[in-house]
């Protein structure tokens, strides 16, 4: 039951998730195209680390980093879409305070951390292609060290700070999360008070992870287009273009998705429930589902390796089978 109160000495300490309000009635539909992007996002991440892992020409810098990315896109998709899932198709919607401010949490850090991860990414191929004879002196383990570092010190403060001032509210109105899971803002709108010092946090994690991130990364890109356009001629200017636009556009759609859930509410920008609800579930599917195919299909060392790995499985069966005709 929806419960709503009004009254200073009263604050929620169980909300109800409701998703795609617009279309509440069809959400069990909704169940299947999720459910088959979760699991591509299982089976394509974990595909791509078991290939990285076994493949001992693959334990560099920028492998050890794209394999970095398929444990958090495996590990956030986790913490959002199973909970999901069982919403849609058992109307499992109550969650605790404290669940939600855990999952806000890990969702927050998690997604702050693919960030940094991309960013990474980008200098590491920056400092390959533009400072070739620097990068064994550049980029190393003691590099990956301080990198994770960073990761956990800035995302970890940052969120933690966010969440902690999201617990501090009050919630003595609505209990109902007009959203699939416990994104901040979703939650800080519901309460009762000052809620300027939530918004403003919002604003600084906007400024620190997409401000300061995709200007590096895009900076980053377009130095290596320059460094191999000068260099390549004919088809390979094309594949460098191709590459380099494809990674680019993939971050680009995952920095801009994220930059809408988190303004949309904290500007007042007038946009859909439903609409803002999408964006914030594609936000956290879309990069993990769509990773596997640009980091890792669409490499030749590992695209070779899975396809060596299919064809040995495929004449195993067939071995098998030709030996139990014979017998």
């Amino acid at each position: 039951m929806i419960k709503e109160f009004q009254g200073i000495n009263f604050s929620h300490s169980e909300f109800i998730f409701v998703g795609f309000p617009e279309i509440y009635e069809y959400r069990h539909q909704l169940f299947l195209p999720f459910f088959i992007i979760y699991i591509l996002v299982l089976v394509g991440n974990s595909l791509l680390i078991h290939v990285i892992r076994i493949m001992e020409s693959l334990h560099s810098p920028m492998y050890i980093l794209i394999c970095g990315l398929a444990a958090v896109d495996i590990v956030v998709a986790t913490v959002v879409i199973p909970n999901m899932l069982l919403s849609f198709l058992f109307d499992w919607n109550d969650i605790s305070l404290a669940s939600c401010l855990t999952q806000m949490f890990f969702t927050h850090f998690l997604s702050s951390v693919e960030s940094t991860i991309l960013l990474a990414m980008a200098l590491d191929r920056y400092v390959a292609i533009c400072f070739p004879l620097r990068y064994a002196r550049v980029i190393n383990s003691a590099t990956l060290v301080r990198l994770l570092l960073f990761t956990v010190i800035r995302s970890g403060s940052i969120m933690s700070l966010l969440v902690a001032l999201a617990g501090s509210l009050s919630f003595c109105g609505s209990n109902v999360i007009h959203h699939c899971y416990c994104d901040h803002m979703a939650l800080v709108s519901l309460a009762c008070g000052n809620t300027d010092k939530n918004h403003a946090m919002g604003l600084a994690v906007i400024i620190c992870f997409v401000g300061m991130d995709i200007c590096v990364i895009v900076f980053s890109y377009m130095k290596i287009l320059n460094v191999v356009l000068r260099a390549a001629a004919g088809e390979d200017r094309w594949k460098a273009f191709h590459t380099c636009g494809t990674h680019l556009l993939v971050i680009m759609c995952f920095y801009l998705v994220g930059t809408v859930t988190f303004l949309s509410r904290n500007l007042n920008i007038q946009i859909p429930t439903d609409i803002n609800t999408l964006l914030g579930v594609m936000y956290i599917a879309l990069p993990a589902s769509v990773n596997p195919i640009i980091y890792g299909v669409r490499t030749k060392e590992i695209r070779n390796r899975i396809l060596k790995m299919f064809n040995t499985r495929v004449n195993k069966v067939l071995t098998v089978q030709v030996a139990t005709v014979e017998m």
